[in-house]
Order: structure tokens, then sequence, then C-alpha cells
């Protein structure tokens, strides 16, 4: 008995959370409204973004009152994680909702573009050449949110104990300061000033409006969709390029580093793992790209180191912004750029991907085990590595976990691209596509398509919510879930 009513009070504060958020997001469906400003044509698509709002909000406030308490109760990380997968999932679902009676989409469809929008991945049905204006907004507008997560949009406005749990769910357990609230806030922030920086500059290389807002939300967030079907390409301008690869590798960067960035703690970016990763990996990729691929395919100098730069950027970034086809790259061009993509992003930033530190520290890994295997046995040495503002050693578990969730990482992409090429499609085409959708990068050889098959279609779904979340943290979360689930329901049971 004891245990059911401490399980109760523990899903009571879950209950409660999942209600806060939702209310939350459902002042985000209605930011679109804005468009109306300037298109006041769009009025009539005002319902199909106020209906599933207002009804995202009821069910939220429901939940928020129904199970509110005065106690504060501390969450567990798997406790966070059920909250944010059910967060997640209701959220994109209702915000699949617009898709259907403004673009005519099958729901399944509308879920896709709402996946890929919330976990800023980029992929896309939807044919921009006749969607309208606020339709695109609201693209634009889940990435940005999604880059920021609905555990910071949460966390800017409440308090509790309960960050804690979430954050980390989310892939975001290092804070900015020790005030989980205050932290979130600066988070927003800093991702606000990104955008509206990032809207500025768009305007000033010669963007319209319009698009340099979409472009800016769309870059900060590394999230990669866009209003041309062209992408970045459509300009073919060096200008609106050199404003799109500051904003992508700001972006990249994790919200820790940027907040060192912002106080001119130069040191610690210096000294973090994963900006000494960026400054090798990027250049040496950018010069690959241009030798072997690139300067064989556009036979202007100046085209092919741009595309280069940019291209490679936006693979490591997990952006998805491109100024060119794919169709005549060569393999070494595609397997580069595949490797890039799995290597994804910072920790603790929008990016997807296995994640830089990650790979950072397993290379350092490879000189710590040949440097122990030259010391004498009774030799006691540290493996020090610096993440963010500290300096982490490393011990058996560390490494246990990084091992594990490269290994699962790489396991789920195997099989995603075996299933691929099982659907008939090209090793090659499903080794870049899975890698996208798994990577939450967006860059696409055109397999991603309104009329691809519904069993691949709901295969990169799953593949770009994995990619977004914690996957690990999000499995054993609902094996709690089903475990208490199917306590509580013994329990009532034998009552």
């Amino acid at each position: 008995m004891r245990e059911k009513e401490y399980l109760k009070r523990r899903y009571t504060a879950i209950l409660s959370s999942i209600g806060v958020i939702l209310i939350l997001s459902s002042a985000v469906m209605v930011t679109p409204l804005f468009v109306l400003i300037s298109n006041p044509e769009e009025a009539t698509n005002a319902f199909s973004f106020c209906l599933p709002a207002g009804c995202l909000a009821l069910v939220g406030f429901f939940l928020w009152r129904r199970f509110r308490s005065s106690s504060n109760v501390s969450l567990s990380i798997q406790e966070g994680g059920i909250i944010v997968l059910i967060s997640w999932i209701v959220v994109i679902l209702f915000s699949a909702w617009p898709f259907v009676p403004l673009l005519g989409l099958p729901y399944s469809r509308a879920v896709f573009e709402s996946v890929s929008g919330w976990t800023t991945t980029g992929l896309s049905v939807v044919d921009v050449t006749v969607a309208g204006p606020m339709i695109l907004f609201w693209r634009s507008i889940i990435q940005f949110a999604g880059g920021a997560g609905l555990a910071i949009i949460m966390m800017s406005a409440i308090v509790g104990p309960t960050g804690v749990g979430i954050s980390s769910a989310e892939g975001r357990s290092e804070q900015l300061v020790p005030h989980i609230r205050q932290s979130a806030r600066l988070v927003l922030v800093i991702y606000m000033c990104y955008a509206v920086v990032g809207t500025l500059a768009y305007r000033m290389a010669g963007m319209p409006f319009f698009d340099a807002f979409n472009h800016a939300f769309a870059a900060v967030s590394t999230g990669g969709f866009s209003t041309r079907v062209e992408s970045i390409g459509y300009w073919d301008s060096t200008a609106i390029e050199a404003v799109t690869l500051p904003l992508m590798m700001l972006g990249n960067l994790s919200f820790v580093t940027a907040w060192f960035l912002w106080r001119g703690k130069l040191r610690f970016i210096v000294k973090n793992g994963e900006v000494r990763l960026q400054a090798v990996l990027i250049p040496l990729s950018a010069v690959a790209a241009f030798i072997f691929t690139c300067q064989t395919i556009y036979p202007q100098l100046g085209k092919s180191i741009r595309v280069a730069v940019f291209e490679t950027v936006s693979a490591l970034t997990t952006t998805g912004f491109s100024t060119t086809s794919y169709a005549s790259w060569n393999v070494f061009g595609m397997i580069l750029m595949v490797v890039l993509m799995l290597i994804g992003g910072g920790t603790c930033s929008t990016a997807g991907g296995i994640k830089q530190f990650r790979i950072y520290f397993l290379y350092r890994l490879i000189f710590w085990d040949i440097k122990r295997r030259l010391m004498p046995r009774t030799a006691i040495l540290e493996f020090p590595v610096w993440n963010g503002n500290r300096r982490v050693f490393v011990d058996g578990t560390r490494v246990r976990q990084i091992a594990v969730f490269v290994f699962l990482y790489l396991v789920i992409y195997i099989f995603g691209v075996m299933f691929l090429c099982a659907n008939s499609y090209s090793l090659s085409d499903s080794l870049f596509e899975f890698a996208s959708a798994l990577g939450t990068v967006g860059l696409s050889v055109g397999l991603t398509s309104p009329d691809m098959p519904d069993v691949v279609l709901w295969l990169e779904i799953f593949a770009m919510f994995l990619g977004r979340l914690e996957f690990i943290v999000i499995l054993v979360s609902l094996l709690k879930l089903g475990k208490d689930v199917r306590l509580i329901m013994s329990r009532s049971t034998r009552r």
C-alpha cells in the first residue's frame, strides 16, 4: 500500500509537469498568427492553428489543475524521461494538425513534418512552392522551439526540483548557472539573440525579411527547413553563405561553451575538447571535399571552395542547409558527408549525432590506453579531459556509458540502412539518408519525398525521434513506466 501511495505521489508530479509543458506549447502554436500583420489574406488559415492550440491548452490545464500539488517532489532522470517522452509525443501530434487542412497532407505525412521540425532535422515532405507564409513560419517556429527543447521552455517558466531530471532526459544535463530556472532563461536569451542577429545579418546580405527570419530560426536551431526548394543555394550568394556559416557554428556550440564566449572566458573555450575537435575536423574535411570532390565538379575555383566549406560545416553541425545537389558527387564526397553527419554537433547544443565530445573522448582514450600499457602496472595515472569549465577525470563508468551509447547508435544506424536497402533503395542512398535522419541533419539525396512508402516514412520518424532525445534515458524511462503501470495495476487488482 505504501509503495502504491509513493508511486501515486510521483506520477502526480509527472502529470502536473506534463500539463505545464502542454500549456506552454499551446502558446507556441498561436505564434503563426503574427504573420497576419503582413499577410492579412492568411486570416482564413488562423483556425487551423487556434483549434489545436486550444485543445492542447485544455488538456494541459486539466492535467496541471488536476494533479497540482503544494509539495515539491524531486524527480529522477528516469521520471524526467517519462515527462519528456510523453510531452514530446503529444506536442508533436498536435503540431501536425495544421499541415493537414492547410496543405492537404495525409496525417502520417503531417506527423513526419512535425517530427522533423521539433527534432530540428529538416527532412521535409512539404512542397514549399505551394505552402503559404503561415505554414512556412510554423515550420520555422517548431524548429526554433525544438532546438531550445521543451525542457528549457518549461524550466524557464516554473520553479521546482523537477528540472534536473527533465533536462538530463532531454540531453541537457549541463547548467549555465546553479539555479535551474535562471540557467534555462539564459539559454533562451542567448538563443533569441542568435536569431535576432541572424535575421538582421541575412537582411543586410540581401535576403527578403520573411526569408531572413525563417532561415535565421532554422540556422541557429541547426534545423535546416528552408522557404526555398534549393535551400541556401537559391540565392547563390557568398554574403548569405557567409552569414549562415557562423550561425550554424553557434547553433552547434554547447550552450555552456556559448555562455563562456559571451562572458569572454576564452581560455575555457580553447581547452574544450569539442572546440579542439572542430578546429581539426572542419578544415580537414573542407580541404578533402575540395580536393577529391568539388574541384572536379565545379569549374570555378571560388564556387568549389564555397561548396566544400559550406556542405561540410552543414553536415557536421547537423544543420542540413545546402547550396548544391549531391547527384554529381563521387563516392568519397558522399562517405565524407556520412561520417560528418554521424559525428554530429556539440553536447548540450541544438545539434544531433553521436556528439563531438564522445568522439573526442574516444579519440583521447586510444592514447591513454597506449600510455597505460607502456607504464608499470603499479603506476597510478590520471586521464583528464575538459568539458565546459570542468576538468573531468576519466573513470570506468564514463567509458562504459559512452561506449554503450556509441555502440547502440551504430547498431541502430546499421539496422536502419539495412531496412532501407530491403525496400529497394541503393546502399549509398540508404547510408546517406539514414545518417541524416538519425543524426537529425536534414540533408537528402532525394529518398525522402511525399510519395515514399509508409514503412520508410515511419522508420525515419522513429530515427529522428531517437536522434533528438537521449535514447538510453528514454529506453530506461519506458521500462520504468511499464514496470510502474504493472505494479499499480497489480495492486489495484488485488484490492
